[in-house]
């Protein structure tokens, strides 16, 4: 029997293809970016928690609290009235009416619905609107310490980011002057939160004001105002930079029911913005996500429409634990920081216990000392690196005071090891 010789191509090609398919190659787009460490850590301390340690999750970036039973029957009589089909991208009108009526209750803000989009979660809504105003080479100026996400979706977006480093001693807040000297003319948007995540920081309306002031001097920036800790504020009334009705046009309000609802696995955050950049969201959001989910948005009706008494009731206690957790850091030596006065973290600088060793362990970063203290102390907590301020650490007080109190009196105790 006569057998055929193979081609020089029929010989390469299996060698190609077990070489080739087993390394096929993804998109660049993933270099761009990491993990946010705040998962990175939760995913930590669920492993760890697994394996039989006593985790006590001071990481947490999310009320403690269960969603209140007004919100969670409006949810159940949506069930039951057959909310179950596609809604329209941007959210069911009544919602976009219902939103229009918190930002004028609240905020003495004036939206229309065609002004609003409906998102799954704020970051959501921070995503569509980032990718929406940013192109490649824009410079977008975000103040640290910032959400991690910022940068990560300026990034996507390939624009470049320009940090401007905030200061305890001036409560982690920019200035005017620092505002002024980061814009150029390349300078496509400005973002910030207030209250802000990590650092707790709150602008005063006198301070939004001079920030106002030097939008007016550059009309080419918009503002992304992220205002998803409204409602956790410890020195009165939010104030939004929204407000100035010179400025209000290019401002990008982000805001959604996960904190001040406790409501993050509903997953529901929405902007308003000019009818312009809404447009261009729900643009972006229908080749995503389309709309989010039916039944949340109709809970979230009645969140955003009824009382907010059980939204200050859960307040009161946030209240109850930031005092404690200040004396507990108080007790700490070599923390320094700033009373937040919003949002449920404490930032503290740590940069005291750089250098220090336990064992074969030597803190060099705040990253390492994050690592030291889950694996020795078992208490979880994020690197102020994640954020933009690597001598600091995050530590949140959205949970129970008791898993405070043991959590803090480990952290303590594994502190008094290091020399």
């Amino acid at each position: 029997m006569q057998t055929s010789t193979p081609t020089p191509a029929q010989n390469y090609f299996p060698t190609f293809a077990a070489t080739y398919f087993n390394h096929m190659p993804l998109s660049t787009l993933l270099e761009r970016f990491n993990e946010p460490e705040t998962l990175k850590m939760a995913k930590l301390g669920r492993q760890l928690r697994s394996e039989g340690k006593d985790i006590t999750d001071l990481s947490l970036g999310e009320p403690d609290f269960d969603t209140p039973q007004h919100i969670k029957d409006a949810a159940i009589e949506a069930i039951n009235k057959n909310y179950s089909h596609y809604t329209p991208v941007s959210g069911y009108p009544d919602l976009k009416e219902a939103v229009c009526f918190k930002l004028k209750r609240d905020n003495n803000l004036d939206y229309k619905p065609d002004q609003i989009v409906v998102s799954t979660g704020a970051k959501q809504s921070i995503a569509n609107a980032v990718l929406a105003i940013v192109d490649k080479g824009d410079e977008v100026i975000i103040p640290t310490p910032y959400w991690v996400t910022y940068s990560a979706l300026v990034k996507l977006a390939e624009g470049k980011v320009k940090f401007v480093d905030t200061t305890i001693e001036n409560g982690y807040k920019i200035t005017a002057e620092q505002l002024e000297a980061a814009i150029n003319e390349k300078t496509k948007l400005f973002m910030f939160s207030s209250p802000c995540n990590p650092s707790g920081a709150v602008y005063s309306r006198a301070e939004l004001a001079a920030l106002a002031a030097v939008f007016m001097k550059y009309p080419h920036v918009r503002i992304l105002s992220d205002e998803i800790y409204e409602y956790i504020n410890y020195v009165g009334s939010h104030e939004s930079i929204a407000q100035f009705d010179e400025l209000k046009e290019r401002v990008v309000v982000v805001n959604g029911l996960s904190k001040g609802f406790a409501m993050t696995g509903w997953r529901l955050g929405y902007i308003a913005a000019s009818a312009e950049v809404a447009k261009a969201c729900e643009k972006l959001q229908g080749q995503f996500t389309s709309a989010t989910n039916s039944i949340a948005q109709r809970a979230a009706i009645t969140a955003l429409t009824s009382s907010l008494d059980t939204t200050f009731e859960m307040v009161k206690e946030f209240t109850r634990r930031k005092n404690r957790v200040l004396e507990l850091v108080d007790d700490l030596p070599g923390f320094r920081y700033t009373a937040p006065d919003g949002a449920f973290y404490v930032f503290p600088d740590i940069s005291r216990y750089f250098g220090k060793k336990y064992g074969e362990t030597t803190i060099e970063t705040s990253g390492d000392l994050c690592m030291y203290l889950i694996h020795t102390a078992h208490v979880s907590t994020v690197t102020g690196s994640a954020f933009g301020s690597p001598n600091s650490i995050r530590i949140s007080f959205a949970n129970s005071m008791e898993n405070i109190e043991k959590g803090f009196a480990k952290i303590k105790a594994a502190l008094e090891k290091l020399k």
